[in-house]
């Protein structure tokens, strides 16, 4: 999936690498990321399977760095894979389920440190979905305007994350209270 959100990004406009990986920290993070390796390996699959093309591009005292743009098969290959839709529930793996679902014999001080430690991160991961990601659609919309019904959409996306948040941290906090009134 990760090639498809590399295609995804090169649609808008050229990108280094690195430039792919700050957008995607900055507007798919919540739901979809890589790590920096993971993107340079997928763009040099990518440019060898003709799906993106890449030119150095000379930079002042410092090496060249390597631009990307989609190909017009890479276009197709994109444009192919967002008509297909979405046939199953994805399954997701979550660390702290796991470890509360065999968390029945330990100290309530340590579920609840788990807990409360996660409801932090939670909420301020919650209030930096309310105001990064959006103050990033509004920036691309200023240079942008054409990218208004994109705008629609990641906003939609980022409103997914806040809700996500909010119903994670409503599912700790009624956690928390059941082990403080049943353990």
């Amino acid at each position: 999936m990760l090639k498809y959100a590399i295609l995804g990004f090169l649609k808008y406009r050229p990108h280094t690498g690195y430039e792919i990986k700050q957008t995607m920290d900055k507007s798919t993070g919540h739901f979809w990321h890589a790590k920096q390796s993971q993107i340079y390996t997928t763009l040099k699959k990518l440019e060898e399977g003709g799906l993106v093309a890449s030119h150095p591009e000379p930079q002042e005292s410092r090496p060249d760095r390597r631009v990307y743009m989609i190909t017009e098969s890479g276009g197709k290959e994109l444009q192919v894979w967002l008509s297909q839709p979405v046939t199953k529930i994805e399954n997701s793996k979550v660390i702290l389920l796991l470890k509360l679902f065999f968390s029945g014999k330990e100290d309530k001080e340590t579920i609840l440190t788990q807990l409360r430690l996660q409801r932090s991160l939670h909420e301020r991961q919650f209030e930096r979905y309310k105001t990064e990601p959006t103050a990033f659609i509004e920036e691309i919309l200023a240079l942008q305007p054409d990218l208004k019904r994109d705008a629609l959409l990641w906003e939609a996306t980022r409103r997914f994350g806040e809700l996500h948040e909010e119903v994670y941290m409503e599912w700790l906090d009624e956690t928390i209270s059941m082990v403080e009134k049943k353990f």
